[in-house]
């Protein structure tokens, strides 16, 4: 009796089992560029612009199984900025950088920083936030606002490259 009771468990757990979607988990990138045109100003805080970035996470999604409707969760793995101009400027001009996000009809939330830039390297890598991020992702455009305090004065523009890596959880189609 035992046996098939033991039986007819694991023949319903392997039904079940077998006919629920595994969650697809990938990664998508995204990357955009700004510029610390602050030349000349003395050592402080500065709000830099990005214009507003146009997501192809729609196509993405497709490209993975999926569509926006599925996905469960978007989260920030990596945030990594690189000086592309001038080509000999290292990171020893900033003392802390925090980068925000925002998109129509959601508030603003901090994404990526770095308090304590201690860096004399053309690239840096920033912490992450771990709140899920799929409110802006999921939209067709994103915009950030990067908040950057000096500890040099700076004689020439710099232009920055921005990196993004996003793990997105999903049920597949």
């Amino acid at each position: 009796m035992k046996n098939k009771i033991f039986i007819a468990i694991f023949a319903t757990a392997v039904l079940f089992t077998g006919s629920c979607k595994k969650l697809l988990t990938f990664e998508i990138s995204d990357s955009t560029t700004t510029t610390i045109n602050i030349i000349g100003l003395p050592i402080g805080l500065f709000d830099i612009p990005t214009p507003p970035i146009t997501t192809n996470s729609e196509e993405e999604f497709a490209q993975n199984d999926t569509k926006v409707e599925l996905v469960k969760e978007i989260i920030l793995k990596q945030l990594d900025l690189t000086i592309t101009s001038p080509s000999d400027k290292t990171f020893s001009f900033l003392k802390s950088i925090e980068i925000y996000i925002s998109a129509d009809g959601e508030d603003e939330t901090k994404l990526a920083w770095n308090n304590d830039v201690e860096s004399s390297a053309k690239s840096i890598e920033l912490n992450c936030t771990s709140e899920a991020l799929d409110r802006y992702v999921k939209k067709e455009k994103y915009k950030l606002r990067t908040k950057v305090t000096t500890k040099e004065t700076l004689f020439n523009k710099v232009d920055i490259k921005i990196d993004f890596k996003f793990q997105v959880t999903a049920d597949p189609l």
